[in-house]
Parts: structure tokens; sequence; C-alpha cells
């Protein structure tokens, strides 16, 4: 056979395990006995789906006298239910227009007796005594209005402690942050939680993600969006994925560089945390030399191929690199344009000649013969014929 280049893209195998998309222990954020657990082990959930839920007496209680201390806080400035706060002008609330009214009255008496003062009626020190009641009653009217602007500001805060009550009474019932299958449940009807207490732990395992690391030799090859040819050793068909991520340092320990490979699961057939192995393309247009693992032949440790010098055929000790697919690369020894054997094993010394076209020098071929080795003869299509075979 007539040794050409061949395309043999660059592979690299390593060996990982198969990680859930997300993993989370979902934990309860408000104190409080478990009244009912909706879940169990291996269990389906839709996000937002109840997973526990507390007793919601104690936080509806809660929620009631946040809505009382709202309303009377509402009502404090004559706030009607369903009136809303911002349209309220302080001026306009009834404490307001008490104070309004009382100034307005000590205002007028003041301008009276400022007459009566200047037709000598009454006396000076009456005069300011009055003056002095209109500016008690000014002070009193500026109190009212920022004493309503107070109760406005009290209102916000009650509104706030309301839906603070109402989200408490909410969040009675753990509910599922995602899709997914439940690892493990942590409490029990009658368990008493505090906040942050492990309720469960849920995963979602579609997609999954190969993680896995390549030797520092390969690190600057890799790149996103390279394919990956995932096997796991508990599914008989390879599952197609793409490198989706790549760590940008090298752990020093092992100086391998960590990526991952997303891998669709949506029959969720594959479970997280198996073995796996991972066949990625580094790059798809390389070529090598290959020839058949049939046209190279160990003996004594050394790997050797027939080839064909002069006509002739002779040993000749090759360097092989990695076997694939029934075919082995050639590193050294035999290059592109040379002719070999295709099966080493039955390879002799003596002279090629294409089938049908006699020996231009038959002596060649009757030398070989009595030197104990076999004519090999090549046919037109390129195969080969040892030791008097018919092709």
């Amino acid at each position: 056979m007539l040794v050409t280049a061949e395309p043999w893209p660059t592979l690299v195998r390593v060996s990982g395990s198969m990680f859930a998309d997300e993993r989370a222990v979902v934990g309860a954020k408000v104190a409080g006995r478990v009244a009912d657990v909706e879940i169990d082990l291996g269990d389906t959930v839709a996000a937002n789906a109840a997973l526990v839920a507390l007793d919601r007496q104690e936080f509806e209680l809660q929620v009631a006298q946040a809505q009382a201390q709202l309303e009377a806080s509402r009502a404090a400035v004559g706030l009607a239910a369903g009136d809303p706060v911002e349209k309220l002008n302080p001026e306009n609330a009834p404490p307001v227009r008490e104070a309004e009214a009382v100034w307005n009255e000590a205002r007028t008496k003041s301008q009276r007796w400022a007459q009566l003062r200047q037709q000598n009626a009454v006396t000076e020190a009456d005069a300011e005594a009055v003056k002095a009641g209109e500016e008690v009653a000014a002070a009193k009217y500026s109190a009212a209005i920022n004493g309503v602007r107070e109760k406005i500001a009290t209102i916000s805060v009650h509104r706030a402690e309301l839906a603070l009550a109402q989200q408490r009474l909410t969040d009675a019932v753990v509910a599922a942050p995602f899709d997914g299958l439940v690892v493990e449940r942590h409490v029990a009807p009658g368990a008493f939680v505090q906040v942050g207490d492990p309720i469960a732990t849920i995963v979602r395992i579609d997609p999954l993600h190969f993680r896995g690391m390549v030797s520092e030799r390969y690190a600057r090859r890799l790149a996103l969006g390279q394919p990956v040819e995932v096997l796991i050793e508990s599914i008989s068909e390879p599952r197609m994925a793409q490198v989706t991520r790549i760590s940008p340092t090298l752990d020093p320990l092992s100086r391998a560089l960590l990526f991952e490979a997303e891998v669709a699961n949506p029959d969720r057939s594959i479970r997280a945390g198996l073995f796996a192995e991972a066949e990625i393309t580094l790059n798809a247009e390389s070529q090598a030399v290959v020839l058949p693992t049939s046209a190279v032949i160990e003996f004594a440790g050394v790997e050797k191929a027939w080839k064909v010098v002069d006509g002739i055929t002779q040993e000749q000790v090759v360097a092989t690199g990695e076997r694939r697919d029934g075919q082995v690369v050639i590193l050294d020894g035999v290059a592109a344009g040379d002719v070999v054997l295709v099966h080493a094993a039955a390879g002799r010394v003596g002279r090629v000649e294409p089938t049908g076209q006699p020996s231009a020098d038959p002596s060649l071929t009757e030398t070989a013969g009595a030197n104990g080795t076999h004519p090999t003869s090549l046919d037109n299509r390129g195969g080969e014929r040892v030791d008097g075979e018919t092709p």
C-alpha cells in the first residue's frame, strides 16, 4: 500500500464525573414548627411547589396585628379605608384644621386689641397678653402640621410591618427554588426549625455537566465549543456535548486544567455522580501518517514494518503513536509516499512487482528464492501477494 497523510483528529481522553446542573439545600426563612411535609427522597418537584409547611397560626396573628396598627394610624389623620396616603395634605387633617381655627381666632383678637390699644381703651399689658396668645396659637398650628407628618411617617412604618408579616406568612410554606429531584429531606412533622435550618436538598439533572481535567500539554489547545463525546459505563450509547466552561487557572498540584461539558439529559436517565470518560476533539483538521495495525509487527519489543525500497521489501523499524479503530500513527520510520506491505506478519525479503507484469530481471527473484526467501508481488490495486499466493 502507498503511505499517505490521512485526516487524524487530535483526540484527548480524560476521566471525570457527572455533576448536577444545580444543587440547593433549601433552608427555612422563618422559625416555626413543621406542620406538613409534602416531599420525600426521589420525588420530582416543580419550581415554587410546596416542600414543607410550617404552623401558620402565629404568622396569621402577626398579620392581623400589623393590619390593625396600620388602620389606627390612618384613622388618626382622617384617612378612610382605601384612601392613598400619598394624596393626603397635612393642612387638611382634622388636628391641623382645629389648630388653624384657634390661630385665626387669636390673630383676629390680637388685631382688635391692637386697635383698642391705639385708642387707649385697654392697657398695654392686656394688648401684649393677647399678642402672646396669638403667637402660642401659631406655634400650636405648626406643631399640629408636624404631628400629622409624623403620623404619615408612622403609617409608612406600619405598612412596612404589615408587608413583613405577610411575607413571613408566605415564607411559612417552604417552596422549591427550581424544577428538580429531591435528594434528601431533613425534617419531619412536629420538628421545630430555626431560620436557616435545612429543609430539603434539591438537584436539577437536566442538563448535567461532565467535569474533567486535561494535562498541561493540552491546556492551551482546549477551547470553548470543542466537541466532546462522553462515555458513561452504564449507558450504551455515548452522549455528544461541547466544552462549555474552562477554569482560568491550572491546578497547582496536578498541573491539569479543569473544564466542563454540558450534557443534555431530558429523560433524566443519567444520574449525577456517575463516573464517565470524555473524548475531546482538540483539532478536527489535523493529519498524520497512519497504517493499518496489520502493517506493523512487534518482535522482541521492537516494532517493524515491511517497506518497499527500490522494488525490494525490507524490514523497517518504526516508532508508533496512538492506535484507533484498527489504525496506528507512525511517528518515525515510514513517511508519506513510501510503499509498505499491509500484512507485515507475512512479509519476506524479495522483489515486489506489479501483478501481471514479468520482472525485468528474473535472476533477482531466483536469487531471493535461493537464499531461502520467497518472491513477493504487488497487484495493481495496491494489495500484495506474499510467498506466491494468488491475489
